[in-house]
């Protein structure tokens, strides 16, 4: 087992790769503090990961809201003793042209996608410096990559996300918390079956592979970050869009 007794944080955990990556956690080992908005969705995907075990608990939490990264974090420290990964997943999306886009609109995507990174990195900081070892996590976009029209918000959230990790790489690396970033492309998830269907068919006609991804195989990259086999890995981006940007 790879994660053997590690204590992993995982947010927007509910549902989509928040959800696939908490199930291949345990599987390998992890002890498990899962959280999302969403409460009686978050329960249930608790319950459907820890098959009956004591290792995963949970906490609905608002990642904008630093008090509640911040409780969301002591909890599983008096749950399992310490915190080893944090992988930051919760995200949201406003679409709308620039000129359109409200104040709220820009506002809440840059308060859950960027500052709730950054709220629960910082809350994770100081216990992973103690223990001198972290793997910190930052689930970005092939968006914040390249642009995309309509998502300045949510563009500008997951570029700064990278940004974030580059710079927690540089400041954390001495005491052995490693930090990088994943950049999906097109991703079955909740978040993108909304999209109307001629939008699905003209992104996946810009995919070299062909298809759009699934969560599991966004899961099995954060499997590697998270792991030991990353002792020489920090400040990276890793592109999984099956060619979409390249």
């Amino acid at each position: 087992m790879r994660l053997k007794d590690k204590v992993a944080v995982i947010t927007g955990a509910a549902q989509g790769i928040g959800k696939a990556t908490a199930r291949l956690f345990h599987a390998e080992g992890a002890k498990l503090m899962l959280c999302d908005l969403e409460g009686g969705v978050l329960e249930s995907a608790a319950k459907e990961v820890s098959a009956g075990s004591n290792s995963v608990n949970f906490l609905p939490c608002n990642v904008a809201k630093r008090e509640e990264c911040e409780a969301t974090i002591q909890k599983a420290i008096e749950a399992f003793g310490h915190v080893d990964i944090l992988v930051n997943n919760a995200g949201i999306t406003k679409d709308n042209l620039l000129m359109r886009m409200s104040d709220d609109e820009w506002n809440m995507v840059i308060d859950v996608n960027l500052k709730g990174a950054f709220n629960f990195a910082k809350a994770c900081v100081r216990p992973m410096m103690k223990q001198r070892y972290g793997r910190i996590i930052n689930i970005a976009s092939v968006v914040g990559l390249m642009g995309n029209p309509g998502q300045a918000n949510y563009c500008a959230s997951k570029a700064g996300l990278i940004g974030m990790t580059k710079s927690m790489a540089k400041e954390l690396a001495s005491r052995n918390i490693l930090c990088n970033a994943i950049a999906p492309g097109f991703i079955k998830t909740r978040m993108t079956d909304v999209l109307p269907e001629e939008i699905k068919k003209s992104m996946l006609n810009m995919i070299s592979i062909g298809r759009f991804g699934e969560p599991d195989e966004i899961a099995k990259v954060c499997l590697f970050l998270a792991s030991d086999d990353i002792s020489y890995v920090t400040g990276q981006v890793i592109s999984v869009n099956g060619g979409l940007y390249m």
